[in-house]
């Protein structure tokens, strides 16, 4: 058993990992206060280096926050050679959606996932010498994407020129080289366009030098400006959605429940590892890549797994659906809901691969190797020949109970335990009662009968002695003949004994 210090220390652990979660979601959907001024306010989104998940939420609560204050304009201070297409695209989605009027200052290069981007906005400016496009989807290995990303990706362009009323056909050019425009380019070349060609097809408003500049051209030079940066939250989402930090997060997670469940009970170890599976769950939702689905099947995994381990004896159907449930949700949490890409596709199964291995191999080292470490012994169910427990005792630990089979009558005159003042009460006691215990004989070979149900873990009574035994992997009902194959002391291990034997 946990003592209650540890318990009480994991509880205190808990909340404090709870408090810090609501605290860093507060920072994104929460809006700052800001001061009354009689100034118009402008922020400042800075989108430059390579485009990732965490610059989605960042964009999304400035948007939000600039809305709440009633600031003039959002200037995108745009300078990227691209990035995450899904990242992109929800970042596109915000800028539609704003309430608040949204400027895009192309401040040197705005490449593939940049140049939707800075379509999404209302205006555009950009710097003399600029570009903007180049933005067919490639893959990691640097080709270019299959046919049916290219056209959904195309579209996209296409549909959010349309909508801030720039011509589509030229957004088109930027993706998919097979478009041609008379007097800008020919079939067979990607469209990246440069700022004088920009200004001449309408894709900018304007040519300013610098941001000072484009305050004076907006009208805006005198107002109050509002420098913004990605927040802890947006940094957390960014270090919570690498692949390798969610295939430890998920599988670690899982593995603590499986382990608090294996020594008896739903306890701290199984809070931690649902805090865990919480915070993988949290950094995808943020950053858009997790969806209700995903978590509902992660549910129904454990649930059917729990039904294979404590309902059904046996690895069978509710343990293969479980294991396919799992990786399931696994999966659609890590591969996104935008546009999915061959890209996206390999890193959720390199991700989802890597949490399988890390799972049955944690599976294993629990199922095999903590019943022997001396450390953790008192941790997992075990049983001594010569203290007799009640069946009634043991189903009251933790989960079992509920799915117990009905108590089996004891004998008329069960051994009684001894009086406490014979118990060892000191931890040389204790070792020393141990040592007798490895003295014993082994069982091996002696037959006796279920007290209770196998499924495959249950009661024996084994020569007028009630003792915690484990099947081969079968049922056995109460009642029926068993006989034990292996004795390793802390774990009994028995088989059905035909009637006939």
């Amino acid at each position: 058993m946990i003592s209650g210090r540890y318990r009480s220390r994991a509880v205190t652990t808990l909340l404090g990992l709870i408090l810090l979660l609501a605290g860093l979601t507060m920072s994104v959907i929460a809006p700052r206060v800001q001061a009354q001024t009689e100034n118009e306010t402008v922020y400042i989104v800075d989108i430059s280096g390579t485009i990732d998940l965490g610059l989605a939420p960042y964009l999304s609560r400035v948007l939000d926050e600039a809305s709440d204050a009633n600031a003039a304009a959002v200037i995108l201070e745009i300078n990227t050679p691209g990035g995450r297409l899904d990242a992109a695209l929800q970042m596109r989605s915000a800028l539609l959606g704003a309430d608040i009027r949204t400027i895009a200052f192309v401040n040197r290069e705005a490449f593939s996932a940049g140049a939707l981007i800075a379509i999404a906005a209302e205006d555009v400016y950009m710097v003399p010498g600029g570009v903007m496009g180049a933005a067919t989807p490639i893959t990691g290995a640097g080709e270019t994407a299959d046919e049916k990303t290219v056209s959904a990706v195309r579209s996209t362009f296409r549909a959010t020129a349309e909508q801030r009323g720039r011509d589509p056909q030229v957004a088109e050019a930027m993706v998919d080289p097979v478009v041609a425009i008379d007097g800008l380019i020919e079939e067979g070349r990607l469209l990246t366009l440069t700022t004088t060609e920009a200004e001449e097809w309408g894709y900018t408003d304007g040519v300013v030098a610098n941001r000072q500049a484009l305050l004076e051209e907006l009208g805006l030079e005198d107002a109050i400006i509002e420098e913004t940066s990605p927040g802890l939250a947006e940094d957390v989402v960014r270090f919570l959605t690498s692949p390798v930090l969610a295939s430890l997060l998920f599988s670690a997670g899982f593995l603590l429940i499986l382990a608090d469940v294996f020594t008896g009970g739903i306890g701290a170890l199984a809070g931690v590892g649902a805090v865990m599976l919480g915070v993988f769950f949290w950094g995808h939702f943020l950053a858009g890549l997790a969806g209700w689905e995903g978590v509902a099947l992660v549910i129904v995994g454990v649930l059917l797994i729990g039904v294979e381990v404590f309902v059904i004896p046996g690895f069978g159907i509710p343990g293969i659906l479980g294991a396919a449930s799992l990786l399931g949700g696994f999966y659609l949490s890590v591969q996104g809901r935008e546009i999915v890409t061959e890209d996206d596709v390999n890193r959720a199964l390199g991700t989802v691969a890597a949490g399988f291995v890390l799972i049955v191999a944690g599976a294993l080292a629990i199922l095999f190797l903590l019943p022997k470490a001396t450390r953790f012994r008192g941790l997992v169910l075990d049983a001594q020949v010569n203290v007799p427990t009640t069946i009634p005792e043991r189903r009251n630990r933790g989960i079992r109970r509920l799915f117990s089979a009905p108590e089996q009558p004891l004998p008329a005159n069960p051994p009684s335990r001894p009086p406490i003042s014979e118990q060892p009460s000191s931890g040389s006691a204790r070792v020393r009662n141990l040592a007798r215990e490895d003295e014993r004989p082994s069982l091996v070979g002696l037959r006796g009968a279920a007290l209770s149900d196998l499924r495959p873990g249950g009661v024996a009574t084994i020569q007028g002695q009630r003792i915690d035994v484990v099947t081969e992997g079968d049922y056995i009902a109460a009642g029926e003949p068993i006989e034990v194959t292996l004795d390793e002391r802390y774990r009994r291990v028995v088989r059905r004994v035909a009637s006939s034997d």
